[in-house]
C-alpha cells in the first residue's frame, strides 16, 4: 500500500507534494521549541545562587543539561506525532507546550518549590488521565459541549494569538510599562528590519498563489540575517545565532550535543516519593486544565481553518488526535520533559494544503532527522520562522464571519473568547471566558434553557480552575 491509499490523499483532494510542502512548513514554523524548551525547562544559577528554576542534574553543566533537553524534546514530538500520522491520520504536530512548561519550571518547581522529580511525576499522572480519559470518548464529549459562538469564535482567537506571538518576535511590537504592548524602535532593530521585508516578501508570494510561499518567505528571510551577518553589516549574533570571529570570519558558535538522557530518563518515579496527596492533586489538576483546553481550542481552531469541522463545528473522531496528545505527555514525562500538546502552528501547514496524517509524518521525520544535529535543530531564527505566524494569523481572520454578530448571546462569548485568547496568552482562558458568559447571557435574555447541563458543568468548572489558579490555594498546600 502506497503512502497516498494509506493517508488517502484522494479523499483529502491532496498530494504527496502539498503534505511535503506542508509538512516543512509546520516543521520550520515550530522548529524553536527545540532550543525553548530546554532553556525554559532548565535551572540557571549564578553565585552559587538560583537565578531561574528548573530541572538541574548533578555533575552535569547547565549547557549539558539543555542539550538533554533538546534530545527529549525531539524524542517526546517525535513520538506523539507518529501516533498522530498513523493513528489519527491528521495534519496536526504536537510538542512540549509553552506556557506549561513555564508553568512547570518557574510555579511548580520555583514558586511551590516542588522536587522538580515530582513535577514529572504530575505530568505523567495526567497524561494518563489523558489516556483513560480519552478511551471512553469523555474528552471528545467535554469538547462537543463548547458553545456554538465559543466553537466559531476559537479560530480567530488564536489568529489573534498567533499573531501577537509572531509579532514579538519579530521585534514589530515590544512591552511598554506605560501601555502594556507598544511599537518597537524599527529603524533602529536589524531584527524587526529585516523581518518586515520578509513579511511582506512572504504575503506577495502568497497572493500570487505560489506554492510553498511560507517556507520560501521564511528561508529568505533567514538566509538574508545570514548574508548581512557574514558580510560584516551587522554584528555576529544581532540576526543569526551565536556568532564568533575567526579570522575576521564570522561563524556560529554550537556546543557539543549531549545524546546520554539517561539521567532524566525515569525521573519521574522518584517524584512519587514522599509527596502531599492534596498538593500532588492540586499540581496535577492545574496541568490537566490548561492542557485539555489548550488541545481543545487548538484542535477546533485548526479543524476550522482546514474545514475539517462537521456542521456541529465539532471534529469528527477527535479521540483519535486527542489519543496522540495524551500519548505524547505520558512518553514525554517518561523521558523528562513537560506536557505535550497539539500546537496552533499546525495551522500554518494546513494554511499551505496540508490534509492528512502525511503532515505530521514529515515533521516527525524532520524533528527525528534533527537528533543528528542537536545544536542545529534551532538553526532557523525566531523573529524568520514567526512570520509563518503572523500570515497564518492574518488568513484565519476570516473566521470571524461565521459568528452570528446580531445574537447578543453569541456575539458577547465570541468577543470575548477572541480577546481574552492574545491578551493572556492562553487558548484556554479564552474558552473560559467564553463558556463562563455563555449561561450568563443566555439567563440575561431569558434563554437559560438553551443551556445544557454541561454547559453548566464546564463553566462551574473553570471558576473553579481559576479559584485553584489565582486565589493563592495552590502554594498554601505546599
Amino acid at each position: 500500500m502506497g503512502l497516498a491509499e494509506y493517508f488517502g490523499f484522494d479523499d483529502h483532494d491532496t498530494d504527496l507534494r502539498t503534505e511535503l510542502v506542508a509538512g516543512l512548513t509546520t516543521f520550520l514554523a515550530m522548529s524553536y521549541i527545540v532550543l525553548v524548551n530546554p532553556v525554559v525547562m532548565t535551572q540557571r544559577t549564578t553565585a552559587g545562587e538560583v537565578v531561574k528554576p528548573g530541572i538541574a542534574l548533578a555533575n552535569y553543566s547547565h549547557d549539558q543539561t539543555v542539550q538533554m533537553l533538546a534530545v527529549v524534546t525531539l524524542l517526546a514530538s517525535g513520538v506523539a506525532m507518529l501516533v498522530m500520522a498513523f493513528y489519527a491520520n491528521r495534519p496536526f504536530a504536537l510538542a512540549p507546550g509553552l506556557g506549561l512548561n513555564a508553568f512547570f519550571a518557574f510555579t511548580v518547581v520555583g514558586t511551590l518549590g516542588v522536587p522538580w522529580q515530582t513535577a514529572l511525576a504530575a505530568v505523567f499522572t495526567e497524561g494518563l488521565l489523558f489516556i483513560v480519559l480519552t478511551a471512553v470518548g469523555a474528552r471528545e464529549y467535554v469538547i462537543t459541549l463548547f458553545p456554538e459562538p465559543v466553537k466559531l469564535a476559537v479560530g480567530t482567537g488564536i489568529g489573534l494569538y498567533l499573531a501577537i506571538i509572531g509579532l514579538e518576535a519579530m521585534g514589530i511590537v515590544v512591552g511598554d510599562a506605560g501601555t502594556i504592548l507598544a511599537l518597537g524602535n524599527l529603524a533602529q532593530n536589524p531584527v524587526a528590519v529585516v523581518s518586515i521585508l520578509g513579511l511582506f516578501f512572504t504575503i506577495a508570494l502568497h497572493a500570487r498563489g505560489v506554492t510553498g510561499s511560507i517556507v520560501l518567505g521564511i528561508i529568505a528571510t533567514a538566509a538574508t540575517g545570514g548574508v548581512l551577518t557574514f558580510a560584516g553589516v551587522v554584528d555576529p549574533g544581532v540576526l543569526i545565532g551565536d556568532f564568533v570571529r575567526t579570522g575576521g570570519i564570522a561563524t556560529q558558535r554550537l556546543p557539543h550535543a549531549q545524546y546520554d538522557i539517561t539521567p532524566l530518563v525515569g525521573a519521574f518515579l522518584a517524584g512519587f516519593q514522599d509527596i502531599d496527596a492534596f498538593s500532588f492533586a492540586l499540581i496535577v489538576f492545574t496541568f490537566f486544565f490548561v492542557d485539555f483546553f489548550d488541545t481543545a481550542g487548538t484542535l477546533v481552531g485548526v479543524g476550522q481553518a482546514g474545514g475539517f469541522l462537521n456542521t456541529d463545528g465539532n471534529l469528527p473522531d477527535a479521540d483519535e488526535p486527542l489519543m496522540a496528545d495524551a500519548i505524547g505527555t505520558t512518553f514525554g514525562a517518561i523521558i523528562g520533559t513537560s506536557t505535550v500538546t497539539t500546537y496552533i502552528e499546525s495551522a500554518t501547514g494546513v494554511e499551505e494544503g496540508g490534509r492528512t496524517g502525511m503532515v505530521a509524518l514529515v515533521v516527525a521525520v524532520l524533528f527525528f532527522l534533527s537528533l543528528l544535529v542537536v545544536p542545529l535543530a534551532a538553526a532557523i531564527p525566531q523573529y524568520a520562522s514567526h512570520i509563518a505566524l503572523v500570515v497564518v494569523a492574518l488568513l484565519m481572520l476570516a473566521n470571524v464571519t461565521a459568528i452570528d454578530w446580531d445574537d447578543i448571546t453569541h456575539s458577547i462569548p465570541a468577543g470575548l473568547t477572541i480577546i481574552v485568547m492574545p491578551f493572556t496568552y492562553s487558548i484556554a482562558y479564552g474558552i473560559a471566558a467564553g463558556i463562563v458568559s455563555y449561561p450568563v447571557v443566555k439567563v440575561a435574555t431569558g434563554d437559560a434553557d438553551e443551556v445544557a447541563i454541561g454547559q453548566w458543568l464546564l463553566a462551574a468548572a473553570f471558576i473553579v480552575y481559576f479559584y485553584v489558579r489565582t486565589s493563592g490555594v495552590l502554594a498554601a498546600a505546599v
